[in-house]
This record gives C-alpha cells, structure tokens and sequence, in this order.
C-alpha cells in the first residue's frame, strides 16, 4: 500500500509553490522512514484530512475544533493505516455523524506539511510535531444532520463555500490551506459540467 501511495504521490501535480515544496517533504518521509504512519513517531506522521462538499459543491463542512479553538475541516491520523483516502472517510464520518460520504475522486486532492503546536489531549502534553498530510475531496448530503463529538469538537455545520473560509479563526490556513481548497474546489467543478 505504502508504494502505491509513493506512486501516486510522485504523479501529482502540485498546485502551487507550496504543494511542490510540501510534497517533496512527504515524500521523502514515506520512503525513508518506517513509522511514519503512526503518532509515536513524535516528529512528524501522516494524516489525512477531507474538504467535504455538497452535491452541488456550493457548501463545505466544517467542525469546531477543540484544540484549535476555530473552525477547520475534517480530518485525523492515520494511526498506522496506509489507505489515506480511507482515513479521510473514517475520520468525517467520526468527527461529523454524517454516515454516507463518498470520494468525487480516488486520488489526493491536495497536499501539505502542517505544523502543530505542542498541545494536552487526553490529560497528556503532546510535543510540537508536523503532520504530513493528504486532503481528499469527499461529498455528504447537506440534509444529513451532523452532531458533535465533544471530545474533538464543539459543533459541526455546513457553510456557504465562499463563507467557509471567513469561519476559520487560524490566518495561515485561511490563506494558504482553505483558499486553495476552494480554488481547486472550483477547477474541479467547472470539469464536471
């Protein structure tokens, strides 16, 4: 799983300066280091994070999160799985209530390399580490109610895509992760009609 990851990985095509500077960074750390897809590597691990969209990719979801105290996508560590794109599924589907999420596409739809603040979840410190992480473009039914999960969250709602970044309280992912989100969002529904 992990070459087909690789493979996949080397075919994209970055986006931007960042996507290509980010990608680089994964890369390496996928054919160089053996624990990368689980959080006790304490310097930097995998995860997998989903810009989720309506049918008609006019709304975007987002939950509330706890530790970042603002509004973010959904997402979450890969904790030793190799399927990222299951990743992102498992981790709407946990982080939102929402049961029926489907990719608009297979492959990675966006690439990053995240800082993390140090940070107590569960009673314990966790150090300053990146997330090296693939964003997929999943698709939920806005009708679907969405719940909480309070231990990660405080709320989950659905806004209008040009809203959804404003909601964000986090100025570098407002900037450099979330508008380029909607950007491709928008590339990618101008090739579906």
């Amino acid at each position: 799983m992990r070459h087909d990851l690789i493979h996949q990985i080397e075919l994209y095509q970055p986006f931007n300066a960042q996507e290509e500077a980010d990608r680089e960074v994964i890369l390496s750390a996928l054919k160089n280091t053996g624990d990368i897809f689980f959080r006790t590597n304490r310097t930097a691990h995998m995860t997998a994070s989903a810009w989720v969209v309506n049918p008609d990719g006019g709304k975007i979801l987002l939950a509330y999160h706890n530790i970042y105290d603002s509004w973010a996508w959904l997402g979450g560590h890969a904790d030793g799985e190799e399927d990222l794109l299951s990743v992102a599924i498992r981790e709407v589907k946990e982080e939102s209530g929402i049961s029926h999420v489907i990719p608009l596409q297979e492959s990675v739809f966006s690439l990053e390399v995240l800082t993390v603040d140090g940070h107590v979840k569960k009673g314990s410190y966790v150090s300053s580490h990146l997330h090296l992480n693939l964003t997929y473009l999943l698709c939920a039914d806005e009708r679907e109610q969405p719940v909480s999960k309070p231990d990660e969250n405080r709320a989950v709602a659905w806004f209008a895509r040009e809203k959804a970044i404003e909601q964000s309280s986090e100025p570098w992912f407002r900037e450099r992760i979330y508008s380029k989100l909607n950007q491709k969002l928008e590339e990618y529904l101008r090739t579906q009609k």
